[in-house]
């Protein structure tokens, strides 16, 4: 299965936006599909907050899995982790025109009312998951 239908399936399926990206590859770093759910578990909803896009706290989990300092003696990680992070952060700014969920999704999803609105509206089914396969879009243009 591709990592798109996966993520989708995944984020369809009741898990969160950045559990949906993250799940999508760690597998192919060596983590597990169900701990890499655990470990994004907070992250959706901006970070129940509103803040930072899940999608993007997911694929910036990724980016570390492959790249990040793991131990002192990988300290020469650090600046390729950097470099690809900025690089995805800026391709899905790019792509989507903000980082940042309340922005994306043009409602405070940290509010009651804001949470009304975006279901309302469908947005977790459709805003949401369209951020979802964005990321895991350009992850894989990155080669991840």
């Amino acid at each position: 299965m591709i990592k798109i239908e996966y993520g989708s399936e995944v984020f369809q399926s009741g898990f969160n936006c950045a559990q949906a990206v993250f799940s999508s590859f760690s597998e192919d770093y060596g983590l597990d599909a169900a701990t890499a759910c655990k470990i994004a578990g907070g992250l959706g909803s901006g970070a129940r907050m509103a803040e930072l896009c899940g999608a993007v706290s997911g694929a910036v989990l990724v980016i570390g899995l492959k790249h990040g300092q793991g131990t002192s003696d990988e300290a020469d990680m650090k600046p390729k982790c950097n470099a690809q992070t900025e690089e995805f952060m800026r391709r899905f700014r790019a792509a989507n025109g903000d980082i940042v969920c309340r922005n994306l999704l043009k409602c405070n999803i940290a509010t009651k009312e804001g949470r009304e609105t975006a279901t309302d509206k469908g947005l977790f089914r459709t805003r949401c998951k369209d951020l979802v396969v964005s990321a895991i879009e350009i992850l894989e243009d990155m080669g991840y």
